[in-house]
């Protein structure tokens, strides 16, 4: 008698899932020992050396996890850096934005960089580490050193949710990515995407198909609060998700 189809599936996305993650434990422990020289490099070469790993994941995630990514709206990013608010569902955003925004700092929560190994990399990419449990030195760090990456010519990613939500679920959206974007006169550039149906951010599965990725129309911030900006921002990267969730072909 055969197993069910589903079954089978279900077999496939997790040894795909546990194939990957040995994969993604080998390559940071390795590339974090080989990027031990460049640490005290400038920024910009170290930057360069350590993201490479990005492209090893991107190249695991393809082929290992069965996952293609599909990006529309590459016409709306700005010629120059501004502020990326991004649906947060997988681990997949925070590595495999970097192609289309080069060079980026992340706004992520400060015990990230006491991870063993991947943490000491990290740290040598100048992120905006925050303490989220103090909200508004956390909200005066985000602005002020959020300010400055803007001026060195770097992307600036926000999740307002504050932490990854499963498909289907929404979040708070908090209001510093909108604040430090009208701070700093720059356009929020929202993000949509449905990484979390492929790469949760629960369990060990793998689910090949297609990532969807939707870059939408910049939000301006002249003249406005960060509070109709965050408005304007959550509306899009919603409706967004509802368009990307009723696409979702069978079997992805």
């Amino acid at each position: 008698m055969t197993a069910p189809a589903g079954g089978a599936v279900g077999r496939g996305s997790l040894i795909r899932g546990v194939l990957f993650r040995i994969g993604l434990t080998i390559t940071v422990i390795l590339w974090a020992l080989i990027s031990l020289p460049s640490f005290p490099l400038p920024l910009r070469w170290r930057y360069w050396w350590i993201t490479r790993w990005c492209a090893i994941v991107a190249v695991m995630v393809r082929y290992i996890g069965g996952i293609r990514i599909e990006i529309n709206g590459l016409e709306n990013r700005s010629a120059s850096p501004g502020v990326i608010m991004a649906k947060h569902q997988s681990a997949w955003e925070t590595l495999n934005l970097l192609p289309w925004f080069y060079p980026q700092s992340w706004v992520l929560k400060r015990e990230l960089l006491r991870i063993p190994v991947f943490g000491w990399g990290l740290a040598r990419l100048d992120p905006i580490a925050i303490d989220r449990r103090a909200t508004r030195e956390s909200l005066r760090q985000v602005v002020r050193q959020g300010t400055e990456k803007l001026r060195q010519g770097r992307w600036v990613v926000i999740f307002p949710e504050g932490t990854r939500v499963a498909p289907g679920e929404r979040g708070r959206y908090q209001q510093g990515g909108a604040l430090l974007a009208c701070q700093a006169g720059v356009d929020v550039t929202p993000i949509a995407h449905n990484a979390g149906e492929h790469w949760p951010r629960k369990g060990w599965r793998m689910n090949p198909g297609i990532i969807q990725v939707e870059i939408g129309p910049r939000i301006p911030t002249a003249g406005r609060t960060p509070a109709a900006v965050n408005r304007d921002a959550e509306a899009w990267i919603e409706s967004a998700m509802q368009r990307l969730s009723a696409s979702r072909r069978p079997g992805y």
